[in-house]
């Protein structure tokens, strides 16, 4: 404990200037340059001084000494983890779906906020265009036109099509049908049953979101990858500084132009932390991440496969046999409260009857009693790779997960596309054909040349090929979360596709995932629309 007796009244008074408190032992960094914040705790692990002495003694007379400790550590001494020191948050707006599923690539060090296609119609247009991105390569090629055209298209048939999705799934699910909460007895009765004028406002509410947030995840598969939406993010130096390099050695110029915008202003908060993503470092790291790309092309071309899936997959493709898994898992349960060696304890787990193993499992599972109650870690001791393809619009919602290895191909028409009943059933169905047909034509048109660029025009309903590689783990919190009644429907039944196959081949150990819900629901946001009002309605 620090003594508080350390610092003069005058010291503490220029500390409550910089930090929380000045006579605690815990207190929290408030000085407003974050190269100081930041250059403080890196400071901290390397002499025997406390923090508010430190700032003292060798920060308050010297305004740059964050920059030349950061100078030092980060380039003469390559302490990368030094720049996790540097947190910054910052908005990027009007940036393609193709560049922002970039960015998202970063799983560590990074977290996202991104524009919802589920509650934000992208209807209205800006000075007479649709809100999409005019990929400077192709306007400035011969393809331009056909771009604008089918982009606009997409746009044009999403648009009009809201009002009658709308009217047709509040026919199909009306109002009447529902039951709400009454504030009077506080059970739910029928809409029409309600009689407080505040009750019927709020049940209203709740319909009208829930039924436009339906229509608008029906509607999703007709946008373009080029269309645009604003993204914030959080993150440490090392992840911005990683991510900056990526960006700036991509094929797609509007990525490498947001590397630049992106550095311009993390300058202007975390400049010593981002400094190397394109100095002398930065460009070699930038030339190595090129050849790696050219190689695996190479390889690629020279070894390439002409089979094709059309339609939705999810493939299990590689695991372990359950006796080996759960060998190790049990093994892993067991460990920490010993103090043998994991080899012994797997030895002896060996000699385990398969119903001991059993009931171990089914014990830890019982545990819990709801799904974010996560499995121990020694869940973590097995593997599922699962080769998936699924419409574009579902590939990014799953791919907000990090916890797994995710590897993708670039956009394409290969593989057909998904079209919800709901749009045959209004009409829809062949402008919604009109519209894929369009796309793949103008695709096929510009690959050939663009291919990366080529990728802008893919509509979110074309299928779409990745590779997930998860462990047991991670597989319960991605199947327990998307399968819950308010998730899309498309991811929701990729999840439940991986936890059949999981199921099929580890019966045993696929008892941990407790939560799965194998429903259907026609309305998926309608319970949890009525669980936000409930809430509004108590913090009023």
């Amino acid at each position: 404990m620090i003594s508080l007796t350390e610092f003069t009244p005058s010291e503490k008074e220029i500390l409550l200037k910089h930090f929380s408190n000045a006579d605690d032992s815990v207190f929290a960094i408030t000085t407003p340059r974050q190269v100081d914040r930041g250059a403080l705790m890196s400071r901290y692990s390397r002499t025997d001084k406390s923090m508010r002495r430190i700032f003292l003694d060798e920060f308050l007379a010297n305004e740059n000494r964050g920059d030349e400790f950061y100078n030092k550590v980060l380039i003469e001494y390559g302490d990368d983890s030094v720049a996790e020191l540097g947190i910054a948050q910052i908005a990027i707006e009007g940036i393609s779906n193709i560049a922002v599923k970039k960015i998202e690539d970063r799983r560590i060090g990074l977290s996202y906020l991104e524009k919802s296609s589920r509650y934000v119609a992208w209807d209205k247009k800006i000075d007479g265009n649709y809100k999409f991105y005019r990929e400077p390569t192709i306007m400035e090629s011969r393809f331009a036109d056909m771009y604008l055209e089918c982009c606009n298209f997409d746009f044009d048939t999403y648009a009009k099509s809201i009002e009658p999705m709308l009217k047709y799934i509040r026919e199909r699910d009306p109002i009447e049908n529902l039951k709400f909460k009454d504030m009077r007895s506080g059970t739910e009765i029928p809409f029409s049953k309600l009689s407080d004028s505040q009750d019927i406002k709020s049940a209203t509410f709740i319909y009208n979101a829930t039924t436009k947030a339906k229509a608008l995840d029906i509607l999703r598969g007709l946008l373009p990858a080029s269309t645009i939406t604003n993204v914030g993010i959080t993150g440490n130096g090392r992840a911005f500084e990683y991510l900056l390099t990526v960006l700036f050695s991509s094929e797609l110029r509007e990525e490498r132009e947001l590397a630049a915008k992106i550095k311009h202003e993390l300058d202007t908060t975390i400049k010593s932390f981002v400094r190397r993503s394109d100095d002398k470092y930065g460009k070699a790291m930038q030339e190595y991440l090129r050849s790696v790309n050219k190689y695996t092309k190479n390889m690629a071309r020279r070894h390439a496969s002409t089979a094709r899936s059309q339609g939705a997959v999810v493939r299990l493709v590689d695991y372990e046999g359950e006796s080996s898994a759960q060998n190790k898992i049990v093994a892993s349960l067991l460990y920490e409260p010993q103090t043998v060696s994991y080899r012994s304890i797997l030895s002896d787990v060996k000699k385990m009857s398969k119903k001991e193993k059993s009931n171990i499992i089914e014990g830890i599972a019982k545990l819990r009693t709801n799904r974010r109650h996560r499995p121990p870690r020694a869940f973590e001791m097995t593997e599922y790779t699962f080769d998936i393809i699924g419409n574009f619009g579902m590939f990014r919602d799953l791919h907000r997960h990090r916890v797994l290895t995710m590897q993708r191909q670039l956009l394409t028409t290969d593989h057909g596309f998904a079209m919800p009943d709901e749009i045959s059933q209004i009409g829809l169905g062949k402008e919604y054909n009109e519209c894929m047909q369009n796309t793949k034509h103008v695709f096929e048109k510009m690959r050939a040349k663009y291919p990366q660029e080529a990728q802008y025009v893919v509509n979110f309903a074309y299928n779409y090929p990745f590779l997930v590689r998860l462990n047991l783990r991670e597989a319960c919190h991605l199947i327990e979360l998307r399968t819950i009644p308010q998730g899309h429907a498309d991811y929701r039944q990729v999840a439940q596709k991986m936890f059949l196959a999981i199921k099929k081949r580890h019966p045993t150990l696929s008892r941990i995932i407790r939560f799965a819900d194998m429903n259907t629901y026609e309305l998926e946001r309608f319970e949890s629309e009525k669980r936000i009002e409930e809430k509004r309605k108590t913090t009023k």
